[in-house]
């Protein structure tokens, strides 16, 4: 989603600026610009495009000078993709620049109020009608060293939808006013300097020392101080963090792409994850921020998982996981449908949310809902720190490092591995065996060798995506287990490369989307050999009889499957309830290898944005 970086301090804020837009490429963007006040006077630079190509070539032929500043990158919401809707915006006077994440809801009113005062607009944007709303409130204010602060608080008043903003005033040469709510904003602490960023990355290389703000916050930052005020309350709460992670984990390395960098950090993803987590003692898992006790974990009848895009897979594989092992009931809702209708949560309900970046707009909303209701909200997370990590009531971080490709892969398989031994962590407390737990706990604890072996396919891989790359329609199909991962090979496949790609149970093709094989139509089929193994192969005859292509990714050791499948993908063999993290690795590879082969831009793929923090 779209991206902000703002700089006050004794250096010039140009390539400061500049440099954070790069890092914040991945979210997603058509257009960046900047804004560098000095003398009394702002420099507006923007462009649409890609940095290299837009903003920082303008930047080299028409240089803007000064030590303060902000800068942005759009994904287009109100107004189409444009250099006159791209960030920065003045208000009427040229005195004020802002720059702004989310939804202005009640922009047009605000903006037929403004034409009927004798404004002029430039865009078809909401934030430029919030740049004149704030030039008006500053207007009316008579000076004093507070009257930008309290402009931005009097206009915030005004506003209905979700913001992250950055402002800069000619008359304040040293100040930058930052508010948030719904949209997430960070001050970053340097030395006689500091930052303002929607994101971590962006500042990660000057500082370590950041201050999450809370909805609602308004912050008045200088090079040598912060002063955060609360709109709805008397005070507000500040904490100074520290970053987990350094500019070497989210720079590329010797990778090509970043999602490719990740896939390969898989087997250190699980390490990660299982870190301090593995009981062979106790045959369980152990978590430190659940923030329950075993007669509270024991106590719940229900759980319902929140979550939205790959997140959602994983919650099905969830949903398998916890029903099997800890014979619990597990719904799986989209966090924007359980926001908008009236799910029942009985007394005994938790609602768990998922999210990589821990800032997603609807999970967010889902978790704030349930606890509106008086339910517990536990949450899975990356970013420790971002916003759903701070308002559940417990939960566990992945510690999977920066994702910085647009389509999650690392951040998947960290998930379900959670999933997995919170599954073992609740079974524990009701029917599951020590025995079967430690079966499960041994067989993650190999899981970081086994991914390695199937890494090691990678050139394999990359033929056969080469092979498949002109293919215009794809079918992912698995059962069980697999199912959800069928569900999350055909939306890779679908995000980088373009392709048209569907997921489904292997056994509802016959009810309707078997009529769409035919020779030309590719089937990715996962046949592991589970429980659903014959059952699995009797579906794929009934593809292999129409003659539609035929990949499965089968288990090591299976010569049937030879015979009936055109191309064979082996997975090492592993318990029923490991294979969707086994599996879900050849499906990246094949995804990837298909959109490097289609020449498609894989670690920002069109339209797709990494973090979505609008509705």
């Amino acid at each position: 989603m779209c991206g902000i970086i703002g700089y006050i301090g004794k250096k010039s804020a140009s390539p400061i600026l500049l440099e954070g837009l790069r890092r914040l490429e991945y979210r997603g963007y058509d257009s960046a610009g900047v804004a560098i006040s000095r003398e009394g006077a702002i420099t507006v630079r923007k462009k649409t495009g890609k940095i290299d190509e837009g903003i920082a070539r303008l930047l080299k032929a028409e240089p803007a000078e000064g030590a303060l500043g902000i800068a942005h990158t759009r994904w287009a919401t109100h107004g189409v993709p444009c250099d006159e809707n791209s960030h920065p915006h003045l208000d009427a006077s040229g005195k004020i620049a802002v720059v702004h994440n989310g939804v202005i809801e009640n922009y047009d009113i605000l903006k037929q109020r403004l034409i009927k005062a004798g404004h002029k607009f430039l865009s078809s944007t909401d934030t430029e009608v919030l740049a004149h709303l704030i030039g008006e409130h500053y207007a009316r204010r008579a000076g004093g060293s507070e009257a930008l602060t309290l402009a931005v608080c009097d206009a915030l008043r005004e506003v209905i939808g979700t913001y992250g903003l950055a402002v800069i005033c000619t008359d304040f040469p040293g100040t930058i006013v930052s508010a948030r709510r719904g949209s997430p904003l960070i001050i970053g602490i340097g030395q006689d300097e500091n930052f303002v960023t929607s994101d971590a990355n962006a500042i990660v290389a000057h500082t370590k020392k950041v201050v999450y703000l809370n909805d609602y916050d308004v912050a008045t930052i200088t090079a040598d101080r912060f002063d955060v005020s609360n709109l709805g309350a008397d005070t507000a709460s500040v904490q100074i963090s520290h970053l987990e992670f350094s500019q070497e984990d989210s720079a590329r390395g010797k990778h090509a792409h970043f999602m490719l960098k990740e896939i390969y950090e898989q087997p250190q993803t699980i390490l990660n994850a299982l870190r301090g987590r593995l009981d062979f003692e106790g045959a369980t898992a152990k978590f430190g921020g659940l923030n329950m006790t075993p007669a509270e974990l024991r106590s719940i009848d229900r759980i319902v998982i929140a979550a939205s895009g790959t997140s959602w897979h994983a919650a099905l594989v969830g949903e398998y996981l916890i029903e099997e092992l800890a014979q619990l009931p597990v719904e799986v809702e989209f966090a924007h449908e359980f926001c908008y209708r009236n799910c029942p949560l009985e007394k005994n309900t938790v609602l768990l949310v998922l999210s990589q970046s821990g800032e997603t707009a609807d999970t967010l909303a889902a978790l704030r809902e349930a606890r509106r209701r008086g339910h517990r909200g536990l949450a899975i997370v990356n970013v420790v720190g971002s916003t759903i990590a701070r308002e559940s009531d417990g939960g566990i971080y992945m510690h999977a490092g920066p994702e910085i490709g647009v389509a999650s892969t690392k951040a998947f398989v960290s998930t379900i591995t959670i999933l997995t031994l919170l599954a073992v962590h609740l079974g524990r407390m009701r029917m599951l065996s020590a025995k079967r737990a430690l079966e499960i706990l041994r067989a993650l604890e190999a899981l970081p060798k086994q991914i390695e072996g199937i890494l090691s396919q990678n050139n394999q891989l990359k033929k056969l995506a080469k092979k498949y790359a002109q293919a215009d329609d794809f079918f992912f199909l698995g059962r069980g287990y697999t199912f959800p991962i069928a569900l999350e090979g055909a939306l890779k496949l679908k995000e980088i490369s373009y392709i048209h790609a569907e997921g489904y149970s292997a056994a509802e093709m016959k009810h309707g989307p078997i009529a769409l094989i035919d020779a030309q139509t590719p089937t990715v089929f996962l046949v592991p050999q589970d429980s659903m193994y014959d059952k699995t192969m009797a579906n794929l005859a009934m593809i292999r009889a129409r003659k539609g292509p035929i990949i499965a990714v089968a288990t090591e050791g299976d010569k049937a499957i030879k015979k009936v499948a055109d191309d064979v993908i082996y997975l090492p063999a592993a318990l029923e309830s490991i294979y969707p993290i086994l599996a879900c690795v050849p499906l990246q590879l094949f995804a990837y290898h298909i959109a490097v082969a289609r020449g498609c831009d894989v670690d920002k793929p069109r339209n797709l944005a990494k973090s979505v923090t609008v509705e």
